[in-house]
């Protein structure tokens, strides 16, 4: 049986909150990865995830095809990763997440690489949101170039690094309350980074079907409301839990896109939150899911505690209140 150290993985977008999971995981497995990056300088903390030599980062970018094409040379198998919440100059959704995606596509068929392509569950086509309508044309763009490529759509994820609980954990720290835009009844299904990547590893193994699209979620579906109430148990603060009505939080979103860290929150992020963001019926039904790939989904419940502790008003030394 040949080793995986003979197959070069080319991971574009490696040095993200999903990426270092997804180089971690494959490093585990013996593959040789290249991370291809705009800024592969500062992407040097990822070669202690494996052996000598089995990590190195080049440069890609991928509104310039050369760039994309070079970094698939001599690669077996491409894995997207890029994707942006919120546009900036020339990164925008169509320009990075549609003809970025089909410009990778492109490159891996014409090496004669296989592609996992890493998309969104609320990737939708006819979505009020240009995130999830640019999501829904990337893995469009993706599969007319190379029917074989496996799509991968997780749910909001989170761990360690996430922009998603440790920003709200962030924000109850400064903030006497926490806004739930739209009475916080969006349905989320909160999948741990860890589990999205073991899914990437499983396809780069052959695990998954040529072609299909998997929807990955973790154990539970919460509302906005039960995330927020679990973020505030983990940290261990006590804040008031304000409903902000779509129309209030879009007004209030073209200004906060501008705000830094924490309190930035743009118009096509509240357009999201109106869409349930959860594993379909059918995705269930066909074995496209975590279960169905063999992997046992961790709850939020489960790994936030072992990160967010550092959000408490004692840190790791707070004592719990009863």
């Amino acid at each position: 049986m040949p080793s995986n150290l003979d197959t070069l993985v080319t991971v574009f977008g490696g040095s993200g909150f999903l990426g270092r999971a997804v180089v971690r995981a494959l490093a585990k497995r013996d593959y040789r990865i290249r991370v291809a990056v705009r800024r592969p300088e500062l992407a040097g903390y990822l070669q202690p995830l494996g052996r000598a030599g089995q990590i190195h980062a080049v440069q890609a970018n991928l509104r310039y095809p050369v760039s994309v094409e070079a970094a698939m040379r001599d690669s077996h198998l491409a894995i997207n990763l890029v994707g942006i919440l919120a546009e900036s100059g020339a990164q925008t959704f169509d320009a990075v997440q549609t003809a970025g995606a089909e410009t990778v596509a492109k490159a891996a068929a014409a090496a004669g690489a296989e592609m996992v392509h890493v998309s969104a569950i609320g990737a939708d086509d006819k979505s009020t949101s240009a995130y999830a309508r640019a999501k829904a044309a990337g893995e469009k763009a993706v599969l007319a170039t190379l029917p074989s490529a496996t799509i991968m759509r997780p749910s909001v994820m989170f761990g360690p690094e996430d922009q998603f609980t440790n920003r709200f954990a962030a924000l109850a720290r400064i903030s006497p309350l926490l806004p739930l835009i739209g009475g916080g009844v969006t349905k989320l299904q909160p999948v741990y980074v860890g589990d999205v990547a073991s899914a990437i590893a499983e396809a780069a193994d052959g695990k998954t079907r040529p072609g299909a699209t998997y929807e990955l979620g973790g154990p539970e579906v919460l509302s906005m409301r039960e995330i927020m109430e679990l973020i505030l148990e983990i940290t261990d603060r006590k804040r008031a839990l304000v409903s902000l009505p779509f129309g209030l939080a879009k007004f209030q979103a073209a200004f906060l896109q501008f705000a830094p860290g924490a309190l930035k929150l743009t118009p096509d992020q509240v357009e999201l939150l109106r869409t349930d963001n959860i594993v379909s019926e059918a995705a269930k039904a066909a074995g496209l899911t975590l279960e169905g790939l063999g992997i046992t989904p961790d709850s939020l419940e489960a790994i936030a505690p072992q990160y967010l502790w550092r959000f408490r008003p004692a840190g790791q030394f707070q004592r719990k209140s009863a």
